[in-house]
């Protein structure tokens, strides 16, 4: 089972949650929209699990795996999953086939939540964004 997620924004959110002990999880979808270096930026050096959401872009996944992300989240329904999927074993990623449950920073309230999120360690899929049947892959 893995830690609490958390969807973080910047910098100085990573820092917060990775000294928690949560999961950093990007926005839905953000390596179409945001690209796979900025998400590098934001979690280079955290000694933490992170997840680029890439949506369906398989491209961005394996992307995000070439520049040294080690966790994706990619929806099972994207064009050459099953690739994907054979690159991320290969090269130790951990990939998802749909987000985590997560608390999201951007959520009025959300800052105050934070602790008790974490701490709670164990969410189910009313609790927040994502999905309890988030599957490893």
């Amino acid at each position: 089972m893995l830690a609490p997620a958390v969807v973080i924004y910047d910098r100085g959110q990573a820092e917060l949650v990775a000294g928690l002990g949560g999961i950093l999880l990007s926005p839905p979808g953000f390596a179409g929209f945001g690209g796979c270096s900025w998400w590098w930026e934001i979690v280079a050096g955290l000694e933490v699990v992170s997840l680029l959401d890439c949506g369906d872009g398989a491209g961005r996944a394996v992307e995000a795996m070439r520049l040294g992300l080690r966790g994706v989240v990619l929806e099972r329904k994207a064009a050459n999953f099953g690739v994907v999927a054979g690159i991320a074993a290969a090269c130790g990623v951990l990939l998802l086939d749909m987000a985590p449950p997560a608390l999201d920073l951007a959520e009025r309230g959300a800052d105050r939540r934070l602790v008790e999120w974490i701490d709670r360690g164990e969410h189910d899929a009313g609790d927040a964004t994502g999905s309890e049947n988030s599957r490893l892959v």
